[in-house]
């Protein structure tokens, strides 16, 4: 932060900066941040500035906007309108955040939120496998359609805070300046990528791996030579949980999420069916 930048950019930019770490503890805050981050930078007189990601933002956003207007029932898809707004966090963050100090200071917060975070999923794991053992469940199914969710009220939601994380720190290692106590983040990486592995959502597994390839490939590309290796011994050593959870993204199981929902829906709709007043409607 430079000392000589006038009261109300270093409040904007304080205001951005609590905005995009925040979220790692909850959305409201974060969001409520955001605005105020927003106001200020407009009264800043700052540059606005955007990453070089205009076009397919504005794509995305286009082809959004297309999709509701055609849509049957528009009113299911106005929440999908009013999260535009977080896309404002973009704007506030790229034109405040400039020096690689404040990027630098953002990313190691994410790293040090992100540990505290995968200890408080690690207790919440610790919490399920002692509740399936008392009711004599299986595990697998127990815990699939309840998984672990930190501080977050959806796995999910969890699940992708901590792999942002994790990606910012691998990329501050491998392409940053030199950390004093890269230690530290290296320790907070390890924490954040077990929470993610014990969260057990296979979609993030999947980017994870995409985005670790990347990085891989932009820092040493031997080590996308060594990756699928390396993934067969962690899957190999794993759990027994973990194991039949990877394998579950090839060979789904009847108890996975995606059936359990639309099953729950099925047995919802026979239930209101068999209701003497909810199920005529149906009926007829």
């Amino acid at each position: 932060m430079n000392a000589d930048d006038p009261l109300l950019v270093r409040s904007a930019k304080w205001l951005a900066f609590g905005s995009a770490t925040s979220i790692m503890l909850g959305i409201a805050p974060s969001q409520i941040l955001l605005a105020l981050a927003l106001a200020a930078l407009l009264a800043s007189g700052e540059k606005l500035r955007l990453p070089r990601m205009k076009l397919p933002l504005a794509i995305f956003m286009l082809l959004t906007i297309v999709s509701l207007a055609f849509s049957d029932d528009p009113s299911r898809g106005l929440p999908q309108i009013r999260k535009f707004y977080v896309f404002l966090e973009l704007l506030v963050v790229f034109s405040l955040l400039r020096s690689f100090r404040m990027v630098r200071w953002l990313f190691l917060t994410w790293a040090g939120i992100g540990a505290i975070t995968a200890v408080r999923g690690f207790v919440q794991f610790g919490d399920k496998v002692a509740e399936a053992h008392r009711l004599g469940r299986n595990f697998y199914e127990f815990y699939v359609g309840e998984r672990i969710t930190g501080f977050t009220s959806h796995w999910n939601t969890y699940s992708a805070e901590e792999m942002f994380a994790l990606i910012m720190i691998a990329a501050l290692l491998f392409f940053g300046l030199p950390l004093r106590r890269a230690w530290l983040a290296v320790a907070a990486a390890v924490l954040i990528a077990l929470a993610i592995v014990l969260g057990e959502t296979r979609g993030i597994w999947i980017a994870l791996a995409a985005a670790g390839l990347y990085l891989a490939w932009s820092w040493k590309r031997w080590l996308v030579i060594a990756a699928p290796a390396a993934l067969l011994l962690a899957v190999a050593i794993s759990p027994g949980a973990i194991r039949d959870r990877f394998t579950s993204i090839f060979k789904p199981k009847g108890v996975d999420s995606n059936q359990f929902r639309v099953v729950t829906w099925r047995t919802g709709v026979e239930m209101v069916k068999a209701h003497p007043l909810l199920g005529l409607g149906l009926r007829a």
